[in-house]
């Protein structure tokens, strides 16, 4: 179910009050340069237009243009001659090359629409391939005619790796499932497919040297040769590399099931269902161990053409090394001092085993030590800190923290994420006539340990600053201090954990209160500290060790994915991804992002075929029975499932995080963020700005009494099926968040207020509704307390 047409999402961006650098045309990434001519128009188009291509042969690409251009428009295109004259979209390339994408193809092109036609010139296919995408952005069904607006477009990418990590061996991607993706990255000019393809619970691809693989360890889901040979060649025909992994030495529990030999202990192994760091490794000492390793980079480099090839190597648990006897003494009679030292030895072995296949090697940071050769190439999962001392010893880097889409996140957060290490521009500076408070917290989380920091607070000339420090990571500036009260102040702060927002309230000489990491609340404790405590300053590589920084990758790991509701948790939200690898760095204005997000949105579905929509549907018509699905509808607008790994972590405490754990709640089948809460929050500040702000009154009021109408029809599913009686407590919470809702909203229009009293009550209200349930969180409780805090006596 689409939102909004895709008239009314360009009609919405063309009427929108947009920030430079990025306007108002519905393009994402958002290109390098974007001029209008002062008189604006447009070229109106038929379906008599025609294509042309010269200086070099696009395939297939023009058909499946053609093809796009009567999906968006409805119509039936009319034949056209091959290469017709004075065609409505021409395209020059000038030069011919290889059809294989590698790491520096060319992908600049120029894109002009005028009176005459449209006109595109790239120097090869991989700049026409993506003015193809920004094309087909720009077709608008206006209220008389289809067009394209008058515009010239000069682009070309900030970084040259731009991926996607798609993990096929927690849970299984079918080819089709796996080539709507490629159409999706295409759209977004993504150009890496990271294919993850084996794991602890599950090999996913045959091997003629080692068939067990397939036959033990992976419950008959895995692709031949053939089918992988399938993807590469759809990927290529888009522009799009295709980079294998297969994880060495450690998360290699499916290794252990059908080769125990290999494993660095005797086991026995079974399949592995459970999710988390586990202890099979391969045993660096057995010459076996690297004949294994050289068939796979074999097999794969015969069927992957491209120029690397990721050798995993994160997350190795070493219990098995120290418990074993001949390791250990390997260990002593080579030298190496521990186990880091150990997977170095190992990974040499496989570089030159690469090398000898002519690949480099791709590897988390785990591999990244001073023996390996500076070819290699490290994606870090670990942050721009280790990302940052990569690029400072000379090492080229990939970033994919921050980018983890399958952490349920707000687009804004993964939008804010810099590639480029950030200094802290002196904000952690204490003059002399600053006035400084710091305060330690702990933190504890579902999963693990409890997280311990501090953070300070300083106030100097007029204006508030502070930084935070989570014990072991590097300094963080915090932005958008507010003191609520003399007693309370929240701030904000991105971390590897999301968009954090500490709500702390401050008795004498200790703190309360909680961290919002996402939309979820994790309470804190802590207390007033007597000095400013010195923190760890960022790794920030100088201007020219920055050009080791090649990009980066969102990932989608498949502990909480399966393939019916994969288009959910990837688009739109990886649209925003692209673009802060493709679009220069000043293009970061979150609410014009959203914006033209919308629109990208709709048009992603109707013109890729993207599923994130119908995905949807589906889930919501099996959850309702069959029935009417408006009521979920209407209810998901005020939901948004548990943010940050929490999902994950009560899964774990639950003893259900595991293979076979059920994904279909009603939050599997909730988009990362509600876009009614986001407009409702908008709605809030304007209101509570301008208590005479009329519109944003009425539209608070339609929402609250939309979501009062929908209770009884709601409550009737949760009924009708198992699967949705979870969340009967949350339809009554959310129809008593309505009425508060409405009354506030009359109360902050007609600047009325509460005693404290009331306030407080209604608070324990909007409390308790924010509690985890069933896996999500009413989303809808922040922006009533906004127009909670309005009410106060002023």
């Amino acid at each position: 179910m689409l939102r909004y047409s895709l008239l009314t999402a360009g009609l919405l961006l063309g009427t929108s009050a947009l920030a430079a650098p990025a306007g108002d045309l519905p393009l994402m990434p958002w290109p390098a340069s974007v001029e209008r001519p002062a008189k604006q128009g447009a070229l109106v188009l038929n379906n008599h237009l025609s294509i042309s291509v010269s200086g070099d042969d696009l395939d297939d690409a023009v058909g499946r243009l053609r093809q796009r251009i009567a999906l968006q428009t409805g119509w039936t295109l009319q034949p056209q001659a091959d290469n017709p004259p004075n065609a409505t979209i021409a395209i020059t390339i000038a030069q011919k090359v290889d059809p294989l994408p590698k790491l520096d193809s060319d992908e600049r092109y120029t894109l002009t629409i005028d009176a005459n036609g449209v006109k595109i010139a790239a120097n090869t296919r991989f700049g026409a391939l993506r003015a193809m995408e920004t094309l087909l952005q720009l077709i608008q069904n206006g209220t008389e005619n289809t067009s394209l607006p008058w515009v010239t477009i000069a682009d070309s990418p900030r970084f040259p790796w731009r991926g996607l990590l798609l993990d096929s061996a927690r849970h299984f991607v079918p080819l089709d499932d796996i080539k709507r993706q490629i159409d999706g990255m295409a759209a977004a000019k993504l150009n890496v497919l990271h294919w993850h393809l084996t794991d602890d619970q599950g090999w996913r691809f045959t091997s003629k040297r080692y068939p067990r693989l397939t036959q033990l360890a992976s419950d008959g889901l895995y692709y031949t040769d053939a089918q992988m040979r399938e993807i590469v060649r759809y990927a290529t025909a888009r522009g799009i590399r295709v980079v294998p992994e297969i994880d060495m030495p450690g998360h290699a529990s499916a290794i252990a099931v059908a080769y125990p030999e290999l494993l660095s202990a005797p086991g026995p192994y079974a399949m592995e269902r459970h999710w988390g760091v586990l202890k099979p490794v391969l045993d660096p000492t057995k010459p076996a161990t690297y004949a294994f390793a050289e068939a796979m980079v074999s097999e794969l480099a015969a069927i992957f053409p491209d120029a690397y090839l990721h050798i995993g190597g994160d997350e190795v648990d070493d219990t098995q090394w120290k418990n074993n006897p001949a390791i250990q003494q390997f260990m002593h009679e080579h030298q190496l001092a521990d186990s880091h030292a150990l997977q170095a030895y190992f990974n040499r072995k496989l570089e030159t085993i690469l090398e000898k296949h002519h690949r480099q090697m791709v590897g988390w940071d785990e591999i990244f030590h001073p023996d390996l050769p500076k070819s290699i190439l490290i994606q870090s999962w670990q942050g721009q800190d280790a990302l940052g001392d990569v690029a400072k010893q000379g090492y080229k880097g990939i970033l994919s923290t921050g980018f983890y889409l399958d952490q349920p996140q707000y687009t804004a957060y993964h939008y804010r994420n810099e590639i480029v290490p950030q200094g802290l521009n002196n904000v952690d500076v204490i003059a002399d006539n600053d006035s400084a408070q710091s305060w330690a917290f702990t933190l504890p989380r579902l999963k693990g340990s409890p997280l311990e920091g501090s953070f300070t607070l300083i106030k100097g000339e007029g204006k508030w600053r502070g930084f935070i420090d989570f014990k072991g990571k590097s300094r963080r500036a915090v932005q958008d201090i507010d003191w609520r009260s003399d007693r309370q102040v929240s701030f904000r702060v991105d971390t590897w954990m999301g968009e954090t927002r500490p709500v702390i309230t401050i008795n004498d000489d200790k703190i309360s209160g909680y961290f919002l990491l996402g939309n979820v609340r994790y309470p804190i404790s802590g207390a007033r500290l007597d000095d400013v405590p010195k923190g760890i300053a960022p790794v920030v590589p100088d201007a020219s060790q920055q050009a080791n920084l090649l990009g980066g990758e969102a990932a989608l790991w498949a502990e909480n994915v399966v393939a019916p509701v994969l288009d959910i948790k990837l688009w739109p939200r990886a649209f925003a991804v692209a673009e802060r690898l493709w679009s220069a760095q000043d293009v970061n204005d979150s609410d014009n992002m959203y914006a033209r997000l919308q629109a990208i949105d709709s048009w992603s579905a109707v013109s890729v075929g993207l599923q994130q929509h119908s995905q949807q549907q589906v889930q919501f018509t099996r959850l309702a029975n069959n029935a009417d699905t408006v009521p979920l509808h209407i209810l998901a607008q005020a939901i948004e499932p548990a943010q940050y790994y929490t999902r994950q972590h009560l899964k774990f405490q639950a003893g259900n995080y595991h293979q076979f754990e059920p994904l279909n709640r009603f939050a599997d089948a909730l988009t990362a963020e509600s876009s009614t809460v986001r407009q409702m929050n908008q709605w809030a500040n304007r209101l509570v700005s301008d208590a005479e702000d009329s519109a944003s009154a009425g539209a608070l009021r339609h929402v609250f009494n939309r979501w009062q109408n929908n209770t009884s029809d709601a409550l009737a599913l949760c009924e009708s099926n198992y699967q949705l009686k979870a969340m009967k407590p949350v339809v009554q919470e959310v129809d008593k968040l309505a009425s508060i809702g409405l009354r506030l909203t009359d109360l902050v229009a007609r600047q009325g207020t509460l005693d404290d009293e009331e306030i407080a009550a209604i608070q324990r209200e909007l409390d308790n509704a924010a509690q985890v349930q069933d896996e999500v969180v009413i989303a809808a409780v922040y922006p009533l307390e906004k127009l909670l805090r309005a009410t106060a006596n002023r």
